[in-house]
């Protein structure tokens, strides 16, 4: 099958949840020998076009002109679709969709959509005229969770399926002992890890007061911040009012190849955030096996099992946050039942069967 995959932004510069799960949705279609070109946004330093992995990458540059710079953008992606002549259109973001609206309308080209989140629960310019025309247009939506299944319906008339973004399982089978022999980490600690932005969303602080309630009755534990972003000297100065410069270690920003070892050396994931679409770091720490302790927002209940593969909490509960993090430490038998969960939970979301579902929808 001929497909073409629109997405606004696209690694190697660009490595959030829309873009890697774009790479590996053109990666692994191209592994089952379907013929796939992405087309996105050119960045300094990229050539307008490559091929990756086995599929094609167009680059379109993008007039910086305000408003009619995104109406020429969104003719040159057209004029690309056009000749690259594709059986099937998939649009990564709701925003991106009106190129694939004119190409159904002029080329009758069917497409989808996938929801990603942010173009979901986020207001951005035009969101309810784009969003009626793209969604009620495309052969179908897709989106994440149930949850965003349902604030797609708000607009959406037509036939929408969950699909969720995957992961690489493969990745994720490291020692634990060789992951923290490499990256100097004790083998007699319990480490707590984040992965992601650091941005008020994510809700780090109450993390930060949550380490500081456990900080006399658990010796032994410490926590790593992998990442950076706008509340990195914020949180910083935090840990200092709190006392917390031998328990908190800021790892800063690290490669994606990085973040296995990462999370193979922890004993638990926490994300404290108060809002969220479908973060992919879940699946990556659920493929490492850790325990995961999540706020109780959107569709995250969809992915995490009370007790069965870690826990819910109320957001902003910095109390329930080190309640469950103290309950998780001091019982080994949980951790590594956990652990099983969540290592044969992560097979639905390997890449290879995501791949999968979305071929029987591109036909159906």
């Amino acid at each position: 099958m001929k497909i073409t995959i629109l997405v606004q932004r696209f690694p190697p510069k660009w490595l959030a949840g829309t873009e890697l799960a774009a790479y590996n949705i053109a990666k692994f279609l191209s592994k089952k020998n379907h013929d796939v070109t992405v087309i996105t946004e050119l960045d300094p330093g990229c050539e307008t076009q490559s091929t990756i992995e086995g599929f094609k990458v167009y680059r379109v540059k993008r007039p910086n002109i305000r408003f009619f710079g995104f109406l020429i953008f969104w003719f040159k992606i057209f004029w690309n679709i056009k000749e690259i002549k594709p059986e099937i259109i998939h649009v990564q973001g709701i925003y991106f969709s009106i190129p694939a609206f004119l190409a159904k309308k002029l080329l009758n080209i069917p497409y989808v959509v996938s929801g990603q989140g942010s173009d979901v629960y986020n207001d951005w310019p035009f969101k309810k005229l784009i969003s009626k025309f793209g969604l009620n247009n495309s052969k179908l939506s897709i989106a994440l969770t149930q949850h965003m299944k349902k604030e797609m319906q708000k607009i959406c008339k037509k036939r929408i399926e969950v699909v969720p973004n995957g992961i690489n399982n493969e990745d994720f089978n490291l020692n634990k002992y060789e992951a923290r022999k490499k990256l100097g980490i004790s083998q007699d600690q319990k480490i707590i890890i984040f992965v992601g932005r650091l941005e008020p969303v994510k809700g780090l602080k109450y993390l930060m007061e949550s380490m500081a309630i456990l900080k006399s009755s658990e010796k032994n534990l410490k926590l790593l911040v992998v990442g950076d972003g706008i509340e990195c000297q914020k949180l910083k100065l935090l840990v200092k009012t709190l006392k917390l410069e031998e328990t908190v270690v800021f790892i800063g920003k690290i490669i994606n190849a990085k973040i296995p070892e990462y999370l193979s050396a922890s004993d638990i994931f926490v994300l404290p955030s108060l809002s969220e679409g479908f973060p992919v770091v879940l699946l990556e720490a659920m493929s490492s096996g850790l325990p995961i302790i999540a706020t109780k927002v959107k569709g995250l209940g969809e992915i995490i099992e009370e007790g069965t593969n870690g826990f819910l909490v109320t957001p902003k509960n910095s109390e329930e946050l080190a309640d469950k993090i103290s309950l998780l430490v001091n019982n080994e038998t949980l951790i590594e039942n956990i652990f099983i969960s969540n290592k044969n939970k992560s097979n639905f979301y390997d890449w290879k069967n995501i791949v999968e579902i979305l071929l029987t929808n591109y036909t159906n």
